[in-house]
Formats: C-alpha cells, sequence, structure tokens
C-alpha cells in the first residue's frame, strides 16, 4: 500500500471504489507455534487471532495496507452511522491483531506499533468525521461546499492531543481530542446556532468512536484537555480558545500542547490553531516567574506509586508498580522533556517536536543534556513502552500497573519475553532507577512544594496517589477538592486570572491543604476557603501575603474551619488580615481610650463625608475581627473579649455622631444651646456583646424651649433632632462599599416603634416615671451614657437614678416579671433545645431577669447596685447581702459559662447548637472552653490529657439546670418583711 493511502486511511485508489487487487497468502508455516506460546497469557488477542487468520498469516506492511484498502471501500459503498461504526470496530480488531502480532514476532519496534496505532486512530476519526457532516449535509442542517470532500470549508477542526498527538498511542489507550470550530467559516445559515451544532457533532464523533457494539469499541475518547473543560462545551470556538490560552493558559497546559496537531477538519482553521499554539507555546524569553511555575509544575509531584518498601530477601519490589505514573516511569521521562522544550524552545526551533524521543535527541544535540542522559531515558522510555504494551495487550485493558500477585507477576514477564521474572525486575531496577535519578536531578534547586505525598493538579484526571494524600490529611471528599483547585488554575474566579496569582497559589496549596485538613471541619474549611477565593477582587496581594507571612495562612485556615461568621467577613473583607501582621494583635486587647485615638488618627485622613463612614466601617470591622480571633482561640478572657467589642462600637459612634452633625448642620444649621445625647442600651451597655450583636440606642437631646436651627432650612428643635437621629442611624446602617457599620435597634425609645426616634430629657424622664412599664425598667437598668456633654449627661443620670431606685411593690414586680418570662417562652419555645442558651430555662434571659429582678426590688434601699454591667451587679447584690455568697458565685461562674459558650457558638455554628452534628474538633474546642469555665476543670483521666466533650457538656447542661433552680428560687414571692429605712440617692 502507498504511504499516502495508509496516511490518509480513505484518500486512495480504493477510496474511489476500486477494489485493491488479490494478493497470495505467504506461508504462514510455523506462525502459529512461534506466537502461541505468547498467545496464551492474552485471551483477548488468542480470540482476535481465531477470528482473523488471514490478518495473522500476512507480513505485516501488508496486512497494514490491506485493512485500510477494506476499510476504505466499506466507507465508500456506505457512509451511514451504523455503517462507519461497524466498519471501524472490525478495522480496530484487525489492526490490534496486527499490531500485537507483529509486536510479539519483532517484525515492528514499539516506535513502529505506536504509530500504527496513531495513524489508523487519525484515519478513524477522519472517517467518523466525514460521515457526521455528509449526513448533516444531507438532512440540509449545513451546506458543504465540497459534499465529497466534507471536511474542506466545514468551518470545524479536530485536534489529537497527549500521545496521540505525538504518534505515541500505547496498545489500549484512549485518544485525547478537542474539537475547535469558526462560526464565520461555517456552512450554517445562523452563525448563532453554531455552537450548538458543532457540540451535538462533538458528542455524536465520540459516541461514534468509543460506543461499544456487538463488534466492540474503537478508542475510549478523552474531551478533557480542551480549554477548562469543567466550564467549556464540548466544541470551543477559536476565539474563545484564543482568549483563554491568552490569558488564562498554564505552563501545564503549555506542555500539553506540544504535542497537539490538527488530524481531521477544515484545514485553514487547523492552520490558523497550528499558528495560535506556536506563538502561545513558545516564548522567546521566559521570564522567572515563568521558570518558577515550570519547575513548581515538577514541585507539585512527588510520585509515591514507586518507593520500594521494606521486604523481606527475595520479595519482588515491583509487584504493583505502575510504570507509566510510578517514580522513574513514562511520565517522568515525558515530563523531563517537555518542560526543558518550553524553556528552550522558543529560541531553537527544532526543539518543538511532540515526539519524546525526538526531543531528548535534539536535546543532546543543543548541550542541553548529555549522550549518557539521552540514551539511558531512551532506552527505558523504549523498555517502558514494550513492557506497557503488553500488560495492556493481555486482556485490553487500559492499565500500566504490574501484577500485584507474583503468580501473574511471572506470566506477564512470560508475556514479556523473560524466561525468568528476576530478569524483568533486574531491568525494572535499572531503567526505572536510571530515570528517576534524572529526574531528581531536574531543577535540583526546587524543592518538593509538600513533604505529605503527591499533591498533583495539573491536567484533567485525579492522581490517585493525590486522593490519597487528601484523606490523609482529613478531607473526605478530595475528588472535590482536587476539582475545585483545577477550576483555580482554569482562573474561573477574578482573584486566579492573571498567571502571577495562579503561580503564587501553586506554592502555596499544600501549606494551606495541610493548615486546613487540621481544622475541626477539613471539607467546610475548604469550602469557605474556595468561597473566600471567589469573592476576592485579585489575589496577588493576599496570596504573596501569604506567602510571606504563613502564620496568616495558618490563622486563615482555622477560620475556614472553626468560625464560619468570621470566615464571611474574610470573604468580603480581606484586608482584616492586615491588623494581624501586627505584633500586638494577640497581645492584651487595648483600652477604649486608646481606640478612640487610634480611629481619631485615622478620621484625619478622610477627604469628605463618604470617606468618613468607610474609614469608620473598615477600622470596626477590623478590631471586631480582631476580638472575633481572641475568642476563637481564647486569647483573652470573654468578659475582656465582650467589653472590648463594646468599646469598638462605643468609639466609633463617639467620632461618628460630631462628622454626622457636621454635614447635617450644612443644611439645617444647629440649635443654640440644644444638647444630643445617646443612650446605649442592653448589652452594649452591659459590655457584653458579641462579634454580630446589633446596637440597642435611644437618642435624646436637650434644648430650649421653642427653640430652632439656623441654616438655609431651619427646623424646630423636636424635628430637627428626630431628622438628625434618622442621618446617624443611616451612617450607621446604610451599606457602603465598605458594607455596615452595625445593625441599629431603637425600640427601646418611649413608646417603642410609636414613639420618635428622638425624645427631650425632659420627655423621656417623664415618660420613664409616669408611663413605662415594668419591662422598660427592667430595660432601663441596662442602660449607658455614651456620647453628650458633661452637665446633660449628669443630668440624665441623676433622673434615670430616681426613677430606678424609687419604691416599689415587690409583689408586682415579681408578677411583671414572672409575666415577661412566660411571654419569652411562649414567643421562642427553647424548652425542646438544651443549647439555646439564651432562651432556654436558666439560660441567659432567666439570669437577666432574675438580676433585674434583685436590682429594682432593693435599689430603693441600696442604690449602688444599679449597674449595666452583671459581674459588677452580682458583687453589688452579694455586698449589699442581696445574694449569698454562694449564690453570687454560682451566678457569676455560670454567667461566664454561658457568655463563653455563647460567643463561640455564635463565630462557629448554626443556632441553636446541636452537638450531634459538630465534629469532634468543635467539640473539643467547646469542650476546653466549657471546661475553663466550669466549678471544676473536667478532665480525661490521663494526666494533661484534653477536656472530654461529653463530660464538660453534661457538666455545663447540668449547671443550667442549677441556674434555673436557682432563677426560680431568687424570683419566687417575696415575704412580707418591715420595709428598711432607703438611703439617699
Amino acid at each position: 500500500m502507498s504511504r499516502k493511502v495508509k496516511k490518509t486511511g480513505i484518500s486512495g485508489k480504493a477510496a474511489k471504489g476500486k477494489k485493491s487487487p488479490p494478493r497470495k497468502a505467504p506461508k504462514t508455516a510455523g506462525i502459529k507455534d512461534t506466537v502461541s506460546s505468547h498467545l496464551r497469557h492474552s485471551p483477548y488477542l488468542a480470540d482476535l487471532y481465531l477470528r482473523w487468520p488471514d490478518v495473522a498469516a500476512c507480513p505485516p506492511d501488508m496486512a497494514e495496507a490491506d485493512v485500510y484498502a477494506e476499510m476504505s471501500q466499506n466507507l465508500s459503498a456506505d457512509y451511514s452511522h451504523d455503517a462507519v461504526r461497524k466498519t471501524l470496530r472490525i478495522a480496530k480488531q484487525k489492526m490490534a491483531l496486527l499490531c500485537g502480532l507483529a509486536d510479539i514476532r519483532g517484525a515492528w519496534d514499539t516506535v513502529r506499533v505506536m504509530r500504527c496505532l496513531s495513524d489508523f486512530a487519525d484515519a478513524a476519526v477522519r472517517a467518523a468525521a466525514d460521515s457526521l457532516l455528509k449526513s448533516a449535509h444531507d438532512a440540509k442542517l449545513i451546506k458543504l461546499p465540497r459534499p465529497k470532500m466534507p471536511q474542506d470549508g466545514s468551518g470545524v477542526c479536530v485536534i489529537a492531543l497527549g500521545k496521540w498527538g505525538a504518534h505515541e498511542l500505547n496498545y489500549s489507550s484512549d485518544i485525547d481530542l478537542m474539537v475547535l470550530f469558526d462560526a464565520a467559516r461555517t456552512p450554517i445559515k445562523d452563525p448563532d446556532a453554531a455552537q450548538a451544532f458543532f457540540i451535538r457533532f462533538t458528542r455524536d464523533l465520540a459516541q461514534m468512536i468509543e460506543q461499544p457494539t456487538a463488534d466492540g469499541y474503537v478508542f475510549r475518547c478523552d474531551l478533557r484537555l480542551r480549554p477548562d473543560p469543567g466550564a467549556m462545551p464540548l466544541a470551543v470556538s477559536i476565539a474563545t480558545a484564543e482568549m483563554y490560552y491568552g490569558s488564562l493558559g498554564q505552563n501545564w497546559e503549555r506542555a500539553a500542547m506540544i504535542k497537539a496537531r490538527p488530524v481531521a477538519g477544515d484545514t485553514r482553521l487547523a492552520d490558523d490553531f497550528t499558528r495560535l499554539m506556536s506563538a502561545w507555546i513558545w516564548r522567546r524569553n521566559l521570564d522567572f516567574a515563568a521558570i518558577q511555575d515550570i519547575h513548581s509544575i515538577k514541585r507539585q509531584i512527588n510520585a509515591k506509586q514507586f518507593r520500594p518498601s521494606p521486604r523481606k530477601p527475595g520479595d519482588n519490589p515491583y509487584l504493583g508498580v505502575n510504570v507509566k505514573l510510578g517514580h522513574g516511569g513514562i511520565r517522568e521521562i515525558e515530563f523531563y522533556a517537555q518542560t526543558q522544550q518550553l524553556i528552550f524552545g522558543g529560541r531553537d526551533t527544532a526543539l518543538r517536536t511532540p515526539s519524546t524521543l525526538a526531543a531528548l535527541r535534539i536535546l543532546c544535540d543543543g548541550e542541553h543534556i548529555t549522550p549518557q542522559d539521552r540514551d539511558a531515558l531512551t532506552a527505558a522510555y523504549l523498555f517502558l513502552r514494550h513492557v506497557e504494551h503488553r500488560l495492556q495487550m493481555i486482556d485490553d485493558r487500559q492499565t500500566h500497573s504490574l501484577p500485584t500477585h507474583p503468580q501473574d507477576f511471572d506470566t506477564a514477564a512470560a508475556f514479556c519475553g523473560y524466561p525468568r521474572s528476576e530478569e524483568l525486575i533486574a531491568d525494572l531496577k535499572t531503567h526505572m532507577t536510571a530515570v528517576q535519578n534524572r529526574y531528581s536531578a531536574l531543577f535540583r534547586e526546587s524543592q518538593s512544594l509538600s513533604q505529605d505525598g503527591n499533591l498533583v493538579f495539573t491536567g484533567v484526571e485525579d492522581d490517585p496517589e493525590t486522593l490519597q494524600t487528601l484523606r490523609g490529611m482529613g478531607f473526605g471528599a478530595p475528588e472535590k477538592i482536587t476539582a475545585a483547585i483545577r477550576g483555580w488554575h482554569h482562573g474561573r474566579y477574578r482573584a486566579v486570572r492573571s498567571e502571577r496569582a495562579r503561580q503564587i497559589l501553586t506554592e502555596i496549596t499544600p501549606h494551606l491543604l495541610r493548615t486546613l485538613g487540621a481544622t475541626p471541619q477539613p471539607d467546610e474549611a475548604f469550602i469557605r476557603f474556595d468561597r473566600f477565593l471567589e469573592k476576592l477582587p485579585s489575589g496577588i496581594p493576599i496570596f504573596s501575603m501569604f506567602a510571606h507571612h504563613p502564620q496568616l495562612l495558618d490563622l486563615t485556615a482555622e477560620i475556614m474551619g472553626a468560625a464560619p461568621a468570621l470566615a464571611e467577613w474574610l470573604g468580603t473583607h480581606p484586608q482584616v488580615l492586615d491588623g494581624v501582621i501586627s505584633r500586638d494583635f494577640f497581645g492584651r486587647l487595648p483600652t477604649l481610650a486608646w481606640l478612640e485615638d487610634e480611629l481619631k488618627r485615622r478620621l484625619d485622613a478622610a477627604r469628605d463625608y463618604q470617606d468618613t463612614l468607610d474609614i469608620t466601617r473598615r477600622w470596626a470591622r477590623e478590631k471586631r475581627f480582631h476580638a472575633g480571633i481572641h475568642i476563637l482561640r481564647r486569647l483573652s478572657d470573654t468578659l475582656q473579649t465582650a467589653a472590648y467589642l463594646s468599646d469598638i462600637a462605643e468609639a466609633s459612634l463617639r467620632l461618628l455622631t460630631p462628622a454626622v452633625e457636621r454635614e447635617f448642620s450644612r443644611t439645617h444649621g444647629t440649635v443654640k444651646g440644644g444638647r444630643y445625647l445617646l443612650l446605649a442600651m442592653g448589652s452594649f451597655a452591659a459590655q457584653a456583646m458579641f462579634t454580630d450583636s446589633d446596637l440597642d440606642l435611644v437618642a435624646l437631646y436637650d434644648a430650649p424651649a421653642n427653640a430652632s436651627s439656623s441654616g438655609e432650612k431651619p427646623l424646630a428643635a423636636s424635628q430637627y433632632y428626630i431628622r438628625l437621629t434618622q442621618r446617624l442611624i443611616s451612617a450607621i446602617t446604610a451599606p457602603t462599599s465598605e458594607s455596615v457599620l452595625y445593625s441599629v435597634d431603637a425600640r427601646l425609645r418611649p413608646a417603642g416603634n410609636d414613639g420618635p426616634l428622638a425624645v427631650s430629657v425632659e420627655g423621656f424622664l417623664a415618660y420613664q416615671t409616669k408611663n413605662a412599664w415594668t419591662w422598660e425598667h427592667m430595660s432601663l437598668l441596662r442602660h449607658r451614657i455614651i456620647y453628650g456633654d458633661p452637665k446633660t449627661s449628669a443630668k440624665l443620670t441623676a433622673g434615670i437614678a430616681r426613677i430606678l431606685c424609687g419604691s416599689r411593690d415587690a409583689q408586682k414586680l415579681q408578677a411583671d416579671i414572672a409575666d415577661m418570662q412566660l411571654r419569652v417562652r411562649k414567643q421562642f419555645g427553647a424548652d425542646d433545645h438544651p443549647w439555646d442558651l439564651k432562651y432556654r430555662r436558666g439560660g441567659m434571659m432567666d439570669q437577666l431577669f432574675m438580676l433585674q429582678y434583685l436590682q429594682l426590688r432593693h435599689a430603693h434601699y441600696a442604690p449602688h447596685i444599679v449597674t449595666a454591667h452583671t459581674p459588677q451587679a452580682i458583687a453589688a447584690l452579694k455586698k449589699s447581702k442581696k445574694l449569698t455568697a454562694d449564690d453570687a458565685a454560682a451566678l457569676l461562674q455560670i454567667y461566664r459559662a454561658t457568655l463563653s459558650a455563647q460567643a463561640f457558638l455564635r463565630l462557629s455554628a448554626a443556632l441553636p447548637f446541636d452537638p450531634a452534628r459538630a465534629t469532634a474538633g468543635m467539640q473539643a474546642r467547646l469542650a476546653d472552653i466549657l471546661s475553663a469555665c466550669l466549678p471544676a476543670p473536667v478532665r480525661q483521666t490521663k494526666k494533661n490529657a484534653a477536656p472530654n466533650f461529653k463530660t464538660a457538656s453534661k457538666s455545663f447542661l447540668k449547671c443550667l439546670g442549677e441556674s434555673e433552680k436557682l432563677c426560680a428560687r431568687l424570683l419566687s414571692p417575696p415575704m412580707a418583711t418591715k420595709p428598711a429605712k432607703a438611703k439617699k440617692h
């Protein structure tokens, strides 16, 4: 057969319908005896041998030509899909038998076998493409310019990749292909329909080649080497490919594309693709970052599939070794050649060859490697491909691993032509060690990125050892991890669309995975980090920070694994990490005065009012994040972090409110003699805030009667301060580019939502004296003036003291509070949730109600017990003998424990907390927190062992039960007693 016919498959004389002249079969005497000893090791070949004896009896070159001639004749007669499927599958059977026998008999060397298989794949794909395009033309889906030569002008091109592209297919290989189209050239009336048509064309092409029928299959098809296969369609436009490779293409894809070549379709489109790839792959000058990234591909690969473990003398260390992926295997030889082709091929055009052996030879000619390296790697490559072929011939399985059982290994050795398996073992050792040594010396200065094992995320397939490494790190779904990381490298997020960002990310990924794997919830932690990455506007700054400050990566991983609330902050505003680098971040928490001073310095740089809002938001978020880290790592006592969070809010409002007043006065002027006050309420006043607490605020003013403001648009004093309060709440809650400062709850003002946003001091005191309900006085116990002039503040403080320290009917007070408890229980119904620490019986609300009851009941006789701060209130009640020492100690202890647990859980879990759904890591952290607050630290029997969650939680819930009893006892109806003499307020 002529070379032309063999190469094109369907373009010779036989393609025109003329039969090839009959050939006399050569004498076959002795052939069956020669191959029978080998065929007994291969059921697949033995079956083909019996099915196609004429192929076995014919010299290989002649048999190859006959297969192509018969295939061309059949395709010319009938190009229907079913006929093409049958023709190609029968031809594949014959070609598989031909290659197998030529290999066994030594008629063809390994390179010739690989070439034959690759050429047949070319012909099969061209035949399938012809059939599909002709059928589409007949159905009037497209209008081909030359129906007899359907691929010409079709606007579609099939690209061979990987081993197929390099003419290096192994015996049972799949074929890597990519389909490109150009909508402007396609013979489809509507260019907008081109993508849908060619996606269907690609799917049908793959099915025609790989779908098993009664006649078997042709080749398995792999379409995953196209640009970003997880996001791109099956067929990709040439414009999309150019955009992808120009901006997002990775160096491992550059290495893979060295082997790319067009095999079917429109020749003009094929030429465009070749020019595009040549410009992208071959850089005349690679910068340092690009070379480092090429190095990093190797540093990701720390193959463990071949690590001969200690064995007994005589044991076979090569049982189960993967000759392709293992250490010293085929992939390392290919990588050895490809990486140096990338570095030197921009200047030396001779190196731009897809052939691995040719690349090694040219690298030697250019003195990039020594002749010894060339010869050793070439010999190893040919040997390993020979072994790989024999392994796959056994039953046509795409395997690359030697048998794991000694007896099967002996059989494989015999099939490879070795009388004794020890001889195969010796050759395996010689060649794989030679590859291993040279591969290890490649980029010797580049250290391994991971000491844990394989962490390979290049390519499109999951590396088995990488999955095993990830499982060892603690991840339960490693396949999802590898898919996500490949997505990062494909630039699916804004943060990783620059080449430099992906290079740095490659470097830090092993450390990142190690730290995420050590968190209580590794898979959840990774998902949160992935979301964090998705929201980043740019990756280079923070990746560089991680690279230079590994402790930040550790902290970030800890946050992702243990604190979803902080992870959300980090995801939207990663700059909060900037403060972590400061020396005092993990030290003692600053005071209110220090916070005010720092915020003032930052606000001095504000250019305008909007800048003031944004700076305040950024600053407060950084500080709240700071507090969250102290809670997460238990760096500070919970009471200290709760007070710190209140100080952050107070400092923010103290400096933001004057800015709001100034901005408001631009339009409405000021009220002469008027004073504005802000009253903190609730947990804000009590200095018991959490990282996600809102602000309970009451706005008050003091102004002369009938006063009004100056300015272009004057307002009456009452209206002025109401509008000012609206402006202040908007300044706090309005979303800007820096999000919101806080949520605000203003319902504790007189008359609640029905009352004005700001009331006069006199009106406030009058309401609290005459109209307020008991629950409003309970709320008023937790008040603190955070903004206002000293004189007016003193006036307000004195008025509130008179109200709270007034004489009360103890029984009515007790009944009112009991009614409030009942309302709360009906509304929030926490009896079924023992870990609803706020609303359950004996929880935070019950503790608060009980304290407020004691304060209101006894304040008339002991004014010093009126304080918003819970520990101070407990101490004052104890000092006044309204609480016994034992009750005070028990109450303080359970308050600290509940506050500590609640602070951690609001960072780390969905509320109400369900311990059954918590990971072991989260349970351990919570046990540690609880044991530090409980009467005696609950520890395991072993000395210095970590707290046991089951024991600690049981003790904690028991304390809450005791708290319920204590609250019920102290809230019981008071005994009638002789009133004591009231003290002066």
